[in-house]
């Protein structure tokens, strides 16, 4: 059973149609641009500048921001940005190019922001005008996140910012950074707050983005450096010193556990050039000839890619079941295993991809003999990129184990 086939109420079932039927008429045609893998590889202008029109003619036409307030630029509709969502899935879209903003700095903002800060940010950012980065993790404080040292000092009414930060996905086009700072040096958690900071006005002062060059030759991460940058106190989220409960909100929805309690303001998942299911397994292994006949003859190859339909299946059905009060036995154990499950699932149905083209696995994208385009060896290199983001899958297992278990901590 489908997402899609649970009952609507009958504002759901006319707004379902209504996206079926827009996303009929209005689904853009095959980018002129060729597309990364997800929203978090974006790396030039034509592809961003596609991919934001995108976005833009989504949420003028109502599917994106659903659930949130008329006020601050949502459409004031009660669970119906999963419908979208779902309705966007199934039409095969593109991908949203303003995935940080959506999935964690409007839960955020928000929860935690002044009125009259979420009704200027939050609808530029659900239209996808003004791209959103996050900055948290530094090169002394990856795992440890409340080690952060970039540090803001008061002056009157006004912040100066100094520090570094890591691995700041899409900071390349970002107009604002969702960032967690400290503001007391003397306390670890209390010591924390967090604010919202326009970075693309303040480059060449006070801001420096460089690109980070990954493994696969993209330059979707980036360092992000402050020296001496001033921003106003409106511009902080919650009281002082609290920013490592705010910092908790939007991890919550990076870890897909926020959902529950904030409205949804986009879909996450869409489109991409190349998506590293099992579907699309099976379909390379009945093309890849090994031994002379189709890898998909191979007893145990088949035997391995269905132990990876069996854990993609389940990992299907516990998302089904998460959306269901009643059959939970933790409010938050199967939002929180699923981002653990999902990126290790994926990263190993690209490993097998890559085991199953043999010696093609070497071939690089654009090479006319590089099966599938050379996507599968792309997706499996980007594949640790979601198993360390929003926290190592060994980060995970302990939240699970001392959270949701009970257990005692690990020293």
């Amino acid at each position: 059973m489908s997402e899609s086939a649970r009952e609507d109420t009958q504002e759901q079932a006319e707004f379902r149609q209504y996206c079926r039927e827009w996303l009929q008429a209005n689904k853009p045609g095959e980018p002129t641009v060729r597309l990364p893998l997800s929203p978090l590889e974006i790396m030039t202008e034509p592809q961003m500048t596609y991919l934001q029109a995108w976005q833009k003619s989504a949420y003028d036409a109502g599917l994106i921001g659903c659930d949130y307030a008329v006020a601050v630029g949502g459409g004031g509709r009660s669970d119906c940005q999963r419908i979208a969502n779902e309705e966007m899935i199934r039409a095969r879209t593109p991908y949203l190019p303003n995935v940080i903003g959506l999935g964690m700095a409007a839960p955020t903002v928000y929860y935690h922001g002044q009125q009259a800060l979420k009704e200027r940010l939050l609808p530029r950012l659900f239209s996808g005008e003004d791209i959103w980065c996050q900055g948290f993790s530094e090169p002394g404080a990856g795992s440890d996140l409340a080690s952060v040292q970039t540090f803001a000092e008061r002056k009157g009414d006004k912040w100066i910012i100094n520090g570094h930060k890591v691995w700041t996905s899409l900071a390349h086009f970002a107009e604002w950074m969702i960032l967690l700072l400290r503001t007391d040096k003397s306390h670890k958690y209390d010591g924390l707050s967090y604010f919202v900071v326009p970075i693309r006005s303040a480059l060449g002062k006070g801001v420096t983005v460089r690109p980070l060059i990954k493994l696969t030759g993209e330059t979707g991460f980036n360092e992000v450096i402050f020296e001496d940058l001033e921003v106003d106190d409106s511009y902080r989220l919650d009281e002082l010193g609290r920013g490592w409960q705010v910092a908790m909100t939007t991890l919550l929805h990076e870890r897909g556990a926020g959902e529950l309690q904030t409205p949804r303001a986009g879909g996450m998942k869409s489109k991409s050039t190349h998506a590293t299911n099992t579907a699309n397994l099976i379909e390379l292994a009945r093309n890849t000839a090994r031994g002379g006949r189709p890898a998909s003859e191979d007893p145990l190859i088949r035997d391995r890619i269905m132990q990876q339909v069996i854990r993609e299946q389940g990992l299907a059905q516990n998302q089904r079941r998460a959306r269901v009060p009643a059959l939970q036995d933790h409010p938050l154990r199967l939002q929180l295993q699923n981002k653990l499950l999902a990126s290790e699932i994926s990263q190993d149905t690209a490993a097998l991809a890559v085991e199953v083209e043999g010696a093609s696995a070497s071939l690089y994208l654009g090479d006319e003999n590089a099966p599938v385009g050379g996507q599968w060896p792309m997706a499996y290199m980007n594949s640790y990129g979601m198993t360390i983001a929003a926290g190592t899958s060994e980060v995970q297992r302990n939240i699970l184990g001392e959270r949701v278990l009970g257990l005692a901590k690990s020293k």
